[in-house]
């Protein structure tokens, strides 16, 4: 998550300055936001028909919180040394704050579950993937996908094999890993966290990595599409879960359970394709507005402000949720949670600086004391 707000960074010789603040990261992440807020209150579409523009807004569906992950991933990284992450003892204070960081996500996610919305919330399992990567912080970019690739080819079996834990489970304990299965979510924050290794702040990697997710992502749902398509029935599949279509035959099933291209499935190519996705988003926003002069950083500012406090404006939303019980979803509906959020953030930036939930997280993390 982002927190203080320092200069922006400049050019030099088409890189962004090392330790400059990435405006684009934060546009990304506002943009995950959005889409979170689409998928929760914007009465959209179960699936993409691109037949039918009125089924567009579906692609909000599982892509903003695949986006949200990898941006954890990212965050966590460009705070952890960006491409040279530091040695003893230093790291130890780095992985010291982030447990600390976990725990409040945790605790601020299982808070915000208690309001009993409508909505899955995904911040317990986001705190526990901080968790998990403590112990690669060091790891190389091209381990780390590796990892991230392993992660993903388990991914539909591991998602399977913890129902049987949830038996009659409600609301609350469908929100804790099985709406967001853990390791389908870290191999988004392990891609993140490559991404952040592999200088992100630099045009050329820039520019590598938007061609690369565009055509990761392509390539992906080209195979799921072709070999596994949607069943028409998937209205009936829980998120977070491979599904197959009654009547599927064996490998129909096998199909399904692998390649599908169902949004939230779990799936292999659901992984790659919505981590190829927000590699290309993430790529895109920082290629546009790092490095680019004044005057598009005033344009971003809007959704910059929105994306540098993250957990105050997720939090926010679905506290609004709970005090408005059933409240309608519709596109005006997103409308108004969308620009009700931005303006807010805007505001709170422009005169209060780090938002309110992040500036209690930085304070917490200082509790783990500095290497001397």
């Amino acid at each position: 998550m982002s927190t203080a707000r320092p200069a922006p960074p400049t050019a030099v010789r088409g890189a962004a300055v090392p330790g400059g603040r990435l405006e684009g990261v934060d546009v990304a992440r506002a943009l995950a936001l959005l889409g979170m807020m689409a998928a929760h209150v914007g009465g959209i579409a179960d699936q993409v028909e691109w037949s039918d523009p009125g089924t567009w807004a579906a692609v909000a569906n599982g892509r903003p919180s695949s986006l949200f992950a990898v941006l954890a991933g990212v965050s966590i990284g460009l705070t952890s040394g960006r491409s040279t992450p530091p040695g003893p003892p230093e790291i130890g204070r780095i992985r010291g704050r982030l447990a600390v960081r976990a725990a409040v996500v945790i605790a601020l996610g299982l808070l915000l579950m208690a309001l009993q919305t409508p909505v899955y919330v995904i911040l317990p399992t986001y705190g526990a993937l901080f968790l998990l990567v403590i112990p690669v912080l060091r790891v190389r970019a091209r381990w780390l996908l590796v990892l991230a690739g392993g992660c993903a080819v388990v991914s539909p079996v591991a998602a399977l094999a913890v129902v049987p834990l949830y038996g009659d489970a409600g609301l609350w304990e469908a929100q804790l890993g099985l709406v967001y299965p853990v390791v389908t979510f870290l191999a988004y924050v392990l891609v993140g966290l490559a991404v952040a290794r592999g200088g992100l702040g630099a045009r050329r990697v820039q520019v590598g990595l938007l061609a690369v997710g565009a055509v990761v992502a392509a390539a992906a749902y080209a195979v799921g599409n072709t070999l596994a398509p949607v069943p028409v029935d998937a209205a009936k599949a829980f998120p977070g879960l491979p599904f197959a279509g009654e009547g599927s035959t064996p490998s129909e099933a096998v199909a399904q359970l692998f390649l599908s291209p169902r949004d939230h499935s779990s799936s292999i190519v659901d992984v790659v394709g919505t981590a190829g996705v927000a590699v290309a988003v993430i790529a895109l926003c920082t290629l546009v507005f790092d490095g680019r002069g004044r005057t598009l950083r005033r344009v971003a500012f809007p959704l910059a402000a929105t994306g540098s406090m993250p957990l105050s404006v997720y939090a926010g939303h679905i506290v609004v949720l709970a005090l408005l019980p059933g409240f309608p979803d519709s596109g005006v509906a997103w409308w108004c949670f969308a620009v009700g959020s931005v303006l807010s953030a805007m505001t709170w930036r422009t005169f209060l600086g780090r938002g309110p939930l992040e500036r209690l997280t930085a304070r917490l993390t200082r509790l783990v004391p500095d290497v001397r």
